[in-house]
């Protein structure tokens, strides 16, 4: 089992609502990608609520059977349109992908 971990730190928007449209698009983009890409064991996406300087605003949680079916995931038309919008708002990414 291959387990796939990804912490976002969204750019700064202006408006008070900003970063939590932002925050909760990516939420409801990634969660959606489970009924289009069957490689996808399990996939969880959390919003953070903690306000720490130190935290990620985003995470994702994600698992698949092996190494195949990851780059499968990573490689999917879907995910890259999710992609895009990651790029569009996202300062810094981490990645921890390990094998269980």
């Amino acid at each position: 089992m291959i387990k796939h971990i990804v912490i976002w730190k969204l750019k700064e928007q202006p408006g008070e609502s900003g970063n939590t449209v932002n925050a909760k698009k990516l939420k409801a983009d990634i969660e959606a990608l489970k009924s289009e890409i069957p490689e996808i064991k399990h996939i969880e996406v959390g919003i953070n609520m903690s306000g720490s300087d130190q935290s990620g605003d985003v995470v994702l949680y994600s698992e698949f059977a092996e190494l195949a079916d990851l780059q499968i995931y990573q490689n999917h038309p879907a995910h890259q349109e999710v992609v895009a919008f990651v790029n569009e708002v996202v300062s810094e990414r981490r990645v921890v992908d390990y094998e269980m």
